[in-house]
C-alpha cells in the first residue's frame, strides 16, 4: 500500500460541510439512542472528526474543529441534554477527537488506520485505551450533573458509545476520504468486484435474517462469514461487513426485536450488549484484514523482487545459483550453459562443490558455511573450476545467506564470473612491481619477502646464506661517464651475476648501486667460494658503456650464514661485514662475525 497524502481543504466551504455532516451524524444517534434522558448510547459523529482530522494536514484542524464544536452544541441544545450541556459536551467531544489524531500521528506518522496491523493496534490503543477513558470522565460528570444520571451508568454509556462509533465507522470513513475505495475499484478486476457486492450482499441478508427474529439466539452466525470476507475482499471488505452488521443489529436492537430482545432489561442496556458485541466483531475482522493486507503487500513486494532477479540473472553475463544449505544446486541462469558448457536443467539437482577444483574446494566450502553461519554478510572467495566451457581459468564466486520469516538460513545465492583476465593482469602486475626494470633483478620488496620466506626454511633445519654486494667507485662513473653508462653498469653487473649463480638462488636490488643474493641450500664455505668466483668474474672482463667505451667494474661483499634470526638481523650483520670489506680497500668479501 502506498503511504498517503494528506489531504488540504481545497475551498473555504469545507469546514462548514464538515459541521453540517457531523450535526447530522450527531443529531441521528440523539434521536435514537437515547434512551434515558442522558448521554446516546451510540455516538458516530465522532467517526467521522477522526477521519478527517487523520487524513487532513494538521493546519487545517483549528477550522474543522471549531465547526464541528458548533455543531455539536446545536444538536445537544435541541436533542440532547439542553443548552447547559451544550458547550461543555462539543469541548470534550472535540477533545476526544484531537486526543486520538495527535496520539495516533506520533505513534504512526503517516499510516493508514487499516495500513498494517501496528497501525490498527495504535489506533485501539489512542481511542479506546486514552481519549475515551479521559472524555468518559468529563462526559459522566456533565450527565451527572445535568441530567441526573449515575456517574457510573453515564461513564459506562461515553465510553461504550464512542468506542463503538470509532470502531465502526472511523476505518471504512478512512478509506473513502483517502481515495482507497476508488484506487480498490481501479485496481480490482470486474470478476472480484461482482465477488465483493455479492459477499457483501449476501452478509446483509444474512445479519438482516439474524437480528430480526427472536426465536434463537444466532449471534454467532454472522461471525464466519465477516472472516470470510476479510479473506476474500480484504479490509475494505471488513470494514463494511462491520458497518453492515452495526446498521443492522443497531436498529433491530433499538426496535426491540432480535436475539438481544431475549435479554431481560432496558432498551439501552440491550444496546451496550449489542455495542460489546460489535466491538468483539471488529477486533476479530480488522486484524486478520490488516494482517492480510500486509502479507499482500510483502507478497507483491516479493513477487516484484523475484521478477527483478530473474531479470538480472537470465541477462547476466555470469553465474548465477540458488544452492541450498548442503550445497545442492537449486537454480542455475542461463549463463551456466556458456561459462560451464551445461544447461541448468542439468545442473539442478548436483552440487555444486564438483564444479570447483578439487584443490580449491576446501576454500569453497568455507566461505559457503561462513555465510550460512553469518547471515546478511557477503562472502567472496576466487577459485579454479573443473569444468569451463570458455578457457576460464579463474572464477570469484560471491555467497549471501537466504534467510526465511524466523530468519534462519535456508540455502545461499551465489553469483559467479569469469576471474581469468583480472588474474592475468594481477599477476602481470604483480610481476612488474617484483621486478626491477633497469637491471631485471627482484625489487627490494619482491627480494625481502623471498627471504623471510627463505628464513622461515633454515628454522626447520635449512642451510642458506645472505650476500650483499655494493660497486665500487660506482659514483665516479656516474660522474665521469653520465647517468646512462652507469644505468648500463648496472644491468651488465646483474647479468653476469645471473651467469655465475644457479636457479634456485635470487638476486635483488635493494637500492641504487647495492644488491643482495640469496644462496639456497648453501653453507658458509661454499657461498664464499660462490662468491669469490662472482668476484674474479666481473672484475675479468671490462663491461661496455657505449661509445665503443668498455670499464673494469669490482665489488665489495658481505656475507651471512642465515640462522633463524629475523630477516632485518640478518641483513644488518651482512652490511656490517660489507662495510668492513669497503674499508679493507674495496673488491673483497668479508664474512659477518
Amino acid at each position: 500500500m502506498q503511504r498517503p497524502v494528506l489531504r488540504h481543504p481545497r475551498s473555504s466551504l469545507a469546514p462548514f460541510l464538515s459541521g453540517a455532516v457531523y450535526f447530522f451524524a450527531a443529531s441521528l444517534t440523539l434521536l435514537t439512542s437515547r434512551f434515558d434522558g442522558g448521554l446516546a448510547f451510540i455516538w458516530i459523529a465522532n467517526a467521522f472528526l477522526l477521519a478527517e482530522l487523520l487524513t487532513s494536514r494538521p493546519s487545517s484542524w483549528i477550522a474543522t474543529l471549531a465547526a464541528c464544536a458548533v455543531a455539536s452544541a446545536l444538536a445537544t441544545t435541541l436533542f440532547g441534554m439542553g443548552p447547559v450541556a451544550a458547550v461543555p459536551m462539543a469541548v470534550i467531544n472535540m477533545v476526544e477527537s484531537l486526543i486520538v489524531a495527535i496520539l495516533y500521528r506520533r505513534l504512526v506518522p503517516g499510516r493508514t488506520v487499516m495500513g498494517s496491523m501496528r497501525s490498527l493496534a495504535a489506533f485501539v490503543f489512542a481511542l479506546g485505551g486514552v481519549a475515551d477513558i479521559v472524555t468518559a470522565a468529563a462526559a459522566a460528570a456533565v450527565a451527572a450533573k445535568v441530567a441526573a444520571t449515575p456517574y457510573t451508568l453515564a461513564f459506562v454509556q461515553w465510553y461504550s458509545g464512542h468506542v463503538l462509533g470509532g470502531l465502526t465507522c472511523t476505518p471504512i470513513l478512512l478509506m473513502f476520504l483517502q481515495g482507497e475505495v476508488r484506487r480498490w475499484m481501479s485496481e480490482t478486476s470486474p470478476r472480484l468486484r461482482l465477488e465483493a457486492v455479492g459477499l457483501l450482499l449476501l452478509f446483509a441478508v444474512l445479519a438482516w435474517a439474524v437480528f430480526y427474529q427472536s426465536r434463537y439466539p444466532l449471534l454467532f452466525v454472522p461471525l464466519l462469514p465477516i472472516v470470510v470476507i476479510a479473506f476474500r475482499v480484504g479490509h475494505l471488505g471488513a470494514a463494511m461487513s462491520v458497518v453492515i452488521l452495526g446498521i443492522i443489529g443497531a436498529s433491530a436492537t433499538i426496535a426491540g426485536v432480535g436475539p438481544l430482545s431475549l435479554i431481560a432489561g432496558s432498551t439501552g442496556e440491550r444496546t451496550q450488549f449489542f455495542q460489546l458485541y460489535l466491538a468483539f466483531s471488529f477486533l476479530m475482522s480488522m486484524p486478520i484484514a490488516a494482517e492480510l493486507n500486509g502479507r499482500r503487500r510483502l507478497f507483491r513486494l516479493l513477487q516484484e523482487s523475484e521478477t527483478r532477479y530473474r531479470l538480472m540473472a537470465e541477462h547476466s553475463g555470469d553465474v548465477v545459483f540458488d544452492l541450498s544449505v548442503d550445497g545442492t544446486i537449486r537454480y542455475a541462469s542461463a549463463a551456466s550453459e556458456e561459462q560451464i558448457g551445461l544447461a541448468p536443467e542439468l545442473l539442478v539437482g548436483r552440487s555444486a562443490v564438483t564444479l570447483v577444483d578439487p584443490q580449491d574446494r576446501p576454500i569453497v566450502i568455507a566461505a559457503h558455511r561462513r555465510a550460512l553461519e553469518r547471515p546478511g554478510t557477503v562472502q567472496t572467495v576466487e577459485f579454479r573450476p573443473a569444468l569451463s566451457a570458455v578457457g576460464c581459468d579463474w572464477c570469484e564466486m560471491v555467497i549471501r545467506a537466504v534467510l526465511d520469516e524466523r530468519g534462519l538460513p535456508t540455502g545461499v545465492v551465489s553469483t559467479i564470473r569469469d576471474m581469468t583476465r583480472h588474474k592475468a593482469r594481477q599477476q602481470a602486475l604483480q610481476q612488474v612491481a617484483a621486478v626491477d626494470e633497469l637491471t631485471g633483478a627482484d625489487t627490494r620488496r619482491a627480494f625481502l619477502e623471498k627471504l623471510e620466506t627463505e628464513m622461515r626454511r633454515t628454522r626447520q633445519g635449512g642451510r642458506s646464506c645472505l650476500l650483499l654486494l655494493d660497486l665500487d667507485h660506482f659514483k665516479a662513473i656516474n660522474d665521469r661517464h653520465g647517468h646512462g653508462a652507469g644505468d648500463r653498469v648496472l644491468a651488465a653487473f646483474v647479468e653476469r651475476l645471473r651467469c655465475g649463480l644457479r636457479g634456485i638462488d635470487s638476486i635483488g636490488r635493494l637500492g641504487g648501486e647495492e644488491f643482495a643474493v640469496l644462496l639456497s641450500d648453501s653453507d658458509i664455505r661454499r657461498a664464499s667460494t660462490l662468491c669469490e668466483r662472482l668476484r674474479r668474474a666481473v672484475a675479468a672482463e671490462p663491461m661496455a658503456i657505449g661509445d665503443g667505451e668498455a670499464i673494469t667494474v669490482t665489488f665489495s661483499a658481505g656475507l651471512v650464514e642465515l640462522e633463524g634470526d629475523s630477516a632485518s638481523a640478518a641483513l644488518e650483520a651482512a652490511d656490517k661485514a660489507l662495510y668492513r670489506a669497503k674499508h679493507s680497500g674495496r673488491n673483497c668479501l668479508r664474512l659477518a662475525a
